[in-house]
């Protein structure tokens, strides 16, 4: 038995985000993102970035997913999985570890890139003074 809750749905995890990064719609940078979303009651969720001649309008990988999943009705995740042809594993940007830290700064960060390179943090690492709903009410 695992004491790791992800470990179990890695496969699932590397599958949808590589899937959705091999639908990314980046005609621009030619930098394919595909982030698949773990929910708290073990779901899989996928989101690719799709950019956008008008450069600010495109969207992220994470935040796709993230769109995805609350339109699904979740709000707690468990973890992210970013894949990237990049030559490092590649974090989510600032814009997304805010969006993230929205639902949890627990969430397991887990990039990899096409190479089979694997890097993991918590967002918590990432994003360690997050701009939270507490600060609203302050």
């Amino acid at each position: 038995m695992t004491l790791d809750p992800v470990a179990p749905h890695l496969a699932a995890l590397r599958a949808a985000a590589d899937e959705a990064m091999a639908r990314a719609y980046a005609p621009y940078s030619k930098f394919h993102v595909g982030a698949a979303l773990l929910t708290a009651d073990a779901q899989v969720i996928a989101g690719c970035n799709v950019e956008n001649a008008a450069y600010p309008s495109g969207i992220c990988a994470e935040r796709g997913a993230i769109a995805a999943a609350v339109a699904a009705g979740h709000r707690r995740f468990v973890a992210v999985y970013i894949s990237t042809a990049a030559e490092t594993p590649t974090p989510p940007c600032g814009m997304c570890r805010q969006v993230l830290a929205e639902f949890g700064l627990d969430l397991a960060v887990i990039a990899r890139t096409a190479a089979g390179r694997e890097a993991r943090w918590t967002l918590r690492d990432l994003l360690p003074a997050p701009f939270t709903p507490s600060q609203l009410h302050a």
